[in-house]
This record gives structure tokens, sequence and C-alpha cells, in this order.
């Protein structure tokens, strides 16, 4: 389980894990909390009053201080995983949905012909059209796409990174979202 980090903004900054998030809160860096208690943990009793240390976890945090880096101008890294789930598992050429192993990465314009592999250009494709096109461009192919290619904002490269959100984080995350974006369903 991972808990979604904020700035004090409400930036996503990173998703961490349970035991980080505990750091944050003993070391008071949590300015602010939403979504629901993930997790508890017990600590010592204190000496004078007896009390037991409580630190309850909760699935966003919003933490202390300013990002160093502005996170807009960041440019989300480009995986099959991510490429898959932006495209949703259809291929751009056929329109079929696939499961992530009979997928691949396919360049628009080919590497071959000076295309790059950026989110720009590529799509994702079954291995029958991906073999189908080869090095050519989809005019070149006779190949039309069937959707444009983008590149995810900030809160969709937080979704498609990680696997097991859980509802309330991926409805904060969901909230942000651009109108047009292909993860809206």
């Amino acid at each position: 389980m991972k808990i979604l980090k904020l700035s004090s903004q409400g930036l996503p900054q990173s998703w961490i894990s349970l035991e980080a998030a505990v750091l944050h809160y003993a070391a008071g860096d949590v300015r602010w909390e939403i979504g629901s208690p993930v997790a508890v943990f017990r600590g010592g009793h204190n000496a004078r009053t007896g009390r037991q240390s409580v630190i309850e976890v909760n699935s966003i945090i919003g933490t202390k201080g300013v990002p160093r880096i502005n996170p807009f101008l960041l440019r989300p890294g480009l995986t099959n995983g991510k490429l898959f789930a932006r495209d949703r598992h259809v291929c751009a050429y056929c329109g079929g949905r696939f499961a992530a192993d009979v997928l691949t990465r396919e360049h628009i314009v080919p590497i071959a012909q000076g295309g790059r592999d950026h989110w720009m250009n590529v799509v994702t494709a079954c291995r029958t059209c991906n073999h189908q096109k080869a090095n050519r461009t989809p005019e070149q192919a006779h190949m039309p796409l069937l959707y444009t290619p983008y590149v995810p904002t900030l809160w969709e490269d937080f979704i498609l990174r990680n696997r097991r959100i859980l509802s309330d984080q991926m409805d904060f995350l969901m909230a942000h979202l651009p109108s047009g974006s292909r993860l809206h369903d």
C-alpha cells in the first residue's frame, strides 16, 4: 500500500511507503491529511503520563515545505506500462483491446526515419499491426491512427505509475484530470 504525498499546496509529490509516512507524522511534517485512515502505528508509553504514542496514517497527506522544482515542468517518464494504460490497452490501428503481453510500443514516425522515443511519437499497437506497419509512417502504410498521442499531465502520471490506488486516492486524482483525459471512464 502506498500513501499519496502532496505538497502543502496540494500538488502530487510522490507515492511513499507507510513507514515513510510515519516518519513525516513523527517529524511534524504533515500539514494536513485527507482520505481514509489506512493504518495505525503504536509506539511506547510516556513515562510521565503513561499514555501510549499512536500515529494514525491517512491515505493522502500534505506535507510542509515548498517543492524545489516545478512539478508542471516535469515530463513523465515513458514506460510501456504507462503507455498501455494511457491508451487503455487499445491498439491505435485496429482498435482492438489487448492484454499487455500482446501489445507493443509503436513509433508513429519510425526511429529508422528519424522519429524519437517520446510520448507524442508513440502509441499502443498490437503485435500484428506493429508488424504490418513496419518502418513506415501511418500514411505510408495506409494505416490511419484511431486516436492521437498526448503527454500525460502530472495528475495522470500519478495514476499511471501506481497499480494499486485506493478509492479515495483515485477520487482525489481523478478530480484534477483535464476533461479530455482518456483516463476518464
